[in-house]
C-alpha cells in the first residue's frame, strides 16, 4: 500500500452523499468518464460501489501518479488508469461514454475553460448519455450563501480567472451543446449536482431535488 497517496478531505467527506444522489442515474450505465479526477478517491469509491461500471479517470498529467496509487491500492479492475485531458485542448478521448461525471472542477476552471468543456463534451457522449456536475453555483447572479461568497473571494485571490459559475450561463452552454437538464439536486455545504442528458426531449420540466 502506498503511504504517501494524495488525500483530499473534501472528497472523503462528500463521497457518500454524492453517491446517494447519482446512484439512481448510474445503475443502468456502463462506461463513465470522470473529468478532473483529482486524487482519485472519488473514482475508486464509486467504482467499488457500482461494480457494473467501467470508470475512466482523467486529469492533467501531474496528478496521474497519485491517481494510479489509489487505483493500485484498491485492487479494482473496473477503474481505469488516468488519461491526460485538458478540457480546452483537442485531446479528448475518441471513446464514447454513456455518463460523464465531474466534481469540484467548474469553480477551478476559467469561464473560457467551462465554455470549451460544453463545446466539446458532446463529442464523447453517446445518445441519451448523462452529464453530472457537482459543485457550487450561483443563481440569478447571486451567491446562495455567505460561505460561497467567501469561497469565491478566496478562489479569485488565488486565480482571478477562477470562481463560482452562474447556473443560468452553464444551462445556456449546455443547451447550445444539445444537452437538456434533467435535475438540479440540492446538496450539503451549499453545493449542487446538475444532471443533463444528451439529445433528450426539449422543453421538459426540470426536477429540483432537495
Amino acid at each position: 500500500m502506498h503511504r504517501n497517496k494524495p488525500f483530499a478531505s473534501s472528497s472523503e467527506e462528500n463521497k457518500q452523499v454524492i453517491l446517494e444522489a447519482i446512484r439512481p442515474y448510474l445503475l443502468t450505465r456502463q462506461q463513465v468518464l470522470e473529468i478532473a479526477s483529482g486524487t482519485g478517491q472519488h473514482a475508486v469509491f464509486f467504482a467499488q460501489q457500482l461494480p457494473q461500471l467501467i470508470w475512466q479517470t482523467s486529469e492533467l498529467p501531474a496528478c496521474h501518479p497519485g491517481i494510479r496509487q489509489w487505483i493500485e491500492d484498491s485492487g479494482l479492475s473496473n477503474v481505469l488508469d488516468p488519461i491526460a485531458l485538458d478540457v480546452s485542448q483537442n485531446q479528448w478521448p475518441k471513446t464514447h461514454y454513456d455518463a460523464l461525471f465531474s466534481a469540484n472542477s467548474f469553480h477551478i476552471m476559467s469561464e473560457a475553460n467551462v465554455a470549451d468543456f460544453f463545446a466539446r463534451v458532446s463529442q464523447v457522449l453517446t445518445d441519451k448519455a448523462l452529464l453530472m456536475i457537482y459543485g457550487p453555483f450561483n443563481y440569478h447572479g447571486r451567491y446562495t450563501s455567505d460561505s460561497n461568497a467567501n469561497f469565491d473571494h478566496w478562489l479569485k485571490q488565488r486565480n482571478p480567472l477562477s470562481g463560482i459559475k452562474d447556473f443560468e450561463w452553464c444551462q445556456q452552454l449546455a443547451e447550445n451543446s444539445g444537452l437538456s437538464m434533467l435535475e438540479d439536486i440540492t446538496m450539503p455545504q451549499n453545493n449542487r449536482i446538475l444532471v443533463w442528458q444528451k439529445d433528450s426531449k426539449p422543453n421538459q420540466q426540470v426536477k429540483n431535488r432537495t
